[in-house]
């Protein structure tokens, strides 16, 4: 698939309902297995990746209605999965593959998971050895350095053993695959984060009734004594802020009035609006409620384009922005003077080489970028067009809209191949742009 975009002749302005949090909706599904009663899920998107976790879920026993607005999963209960009749296909989603293997750790059959072409080029060593430790059995492709899909997950011959680990640096996914094995390990299964991230798993675990307990960036579950039950009435899945920030910058760039309504606003999460406002940009933050253990607000941008300033975003900040990266780097092109990215390494191992990635889209647009080993610089071309690009996304969702924003403002038609991958995580990005006053065409 390829979309072309025209450059911008007007103004954005109108409101767009973003899908479902993806890293929420997974969490949502594989969760909703392990409980001992009915979950209606709200708000779940209609990306492939989520797709996956749901296919997953059933080939392990659940089952799912569609109910109105939403869907009611019952699940098997934590001790109840059944060995599923296939190998499950986790497709693009290594959210998906890398929970999987936590859940699956425990079991006491085995399970193969495997995955697309890019799938199986990213590396699973990171979840793998802490797994081992707990005694899971856990083999893939390769050895020494990385090992990638496919993988086989268990049999287990007892409870796992606990754990007490530190991550060498902060990841949700492994964090949560330690915790899911740690409810079938005997004692107490502790990691310790070097830095902040998403902290869906602990909310939503805790709104199961898990017994976890979360003191500063460690986190606890203790199993002895537990009846091992898990349950809740429901979840609602709010609007994803990584999809949200595509059209938030967007209208940054191009100006209009733009309002995105109930968009997760878990401080997790917001690293990119904090970066907007660090570069001098503003988008406003309205309606904040609860949705069960989770915060959200409307997020609005509203008058001419911004100016932006050039930025440093690193640490704790490089964390809580992680997907957005390659749109905060479209805004940084924008900026004025060179924007710094480091402490990203975790760039590299994503759907793409995204530092490389971000580069050669960015360099295509006609700007300067350079790769770092953690990172990446941008020199900021405020006061003019971009130049008109073909980009190659490598097959990796995050660039292709990226690249889709930045052509919003370039001098002529911009050409984005293998953008397939947009439907991993929001189908209608195209139909959403184009529904505010942009012109983006999807070409099969």
């Amino acid at each position: 698939m390829k979309l072309h975009v025209e450059p911008i002749t007007r103004r954005l302005t109108g409101t767009v309902t973003i899908p479902g949090d993806k890293s929420i909706g997974h969490r949502s599904l594989l969760f909703s297995l392990l409980s001992a009663t009915p979950v209606r899920v709200l708000g779940l998107g209609d990306g492939a990746d989520n797709g996956r976790s749901a296919k997953a879920i059933t080939a392990l026993g659940a089952t799912i209605v569609r109910d109105g607005a939403g869907l009611v999963i019952t699940g098997t209960g934590l001790d109840g999965l059944r060995a599923p009749s296939a190998p499950i296909d986790c497709g693009n989603s290594g959210t998906t593959i890398r929970l999987l293997c936590g859940l699956l750790a425990g079991q006491r059959f085995a399970t193969t998971l495997f995955g697309d072409e890019s799938l199986s080029k990213r590396p699973m060593r990171r979840v793998i050895e802490p797994l081992a430790a707990m005694r899971a059995s856990i083999t893939g492709q390769g050895s020494g350095a990385d090992v990638t899909p496919p993988l086989t997950v268990g049999p287990a011959t007892g409870p796992l053993a606990p754990l007490d680990y530190v991550l060498p640096m902060a990841s949700a996914q492994v964090k949560t695959a330690i915790l899911l094995a740690g409810l079938y390990a005997d004692g107490d299964t502790a990691v310790t984060e070097p830095g902040p991230s998403r902290d869906h798993s602990e909310r939503m675990l805790a709104y199961l009734g898990a017994p976890l307990t979360v003191t500063g960036r460690r986190t606890v579950i203790s199993t002895r004594g537990w009846n091992r039950r898990l349950a809740c009435d429901g979840f609602e899945v709010p609007a994803d802020p990584s999809s949200a920030a595509f059209l938030v910058a967007a209208a940054l760039i191009a100006g209009g009035e733009l309002r995105l309504p109930g968009v997760c606003i878990n401080p997790t999460r917001t690293g990119f609006l904090d970066a907007i406002t660090a570069m001098g940009g503003h988008v406003a933050i309205e309606n904040s409620r609860a949705a069960g253990p989770e915060t959200v607000a409307d997020l609005v941008v509203s008058g001419p384009p911004q100016e932006l300033r050039a930025i440093t975003i690193g640490g704790d900040l490089a964390v809580r922005s992680i997907d957005e990266l390659p749109i905060l780097a479209v805004l940084a092109a924008r900026a004025r003077g060179t924007t710094i990215v480091r402490d990203a390494e975790e760039l590299r191992v994503k759907e793409s080489d995204r530092v490389e990635s971000t580069c050669a889209m960015l360099r295509a647009f006609g700007i300067r970028c350079e790769s770092r080993p953690d990172g990446f610089t941008v020199e900021g071309q405020p006061d003019r067009p971009l130049t008109a690009a073909r980009v190659h996304a490598d097959g990796d969702h995050r660039i292709a809209m990226a690249a889709a924003v930045a052509g919003l403002v370039a001098d002529g038609l911009t050409q984005i191949d293998d953008a397939d991958n947009v439907a991993t995580s929001y189908p209608g990005f195209a139909a959403a742009l184009t529904s505010l006053g942009a012109n983006v065409a999807t070409i099969a």
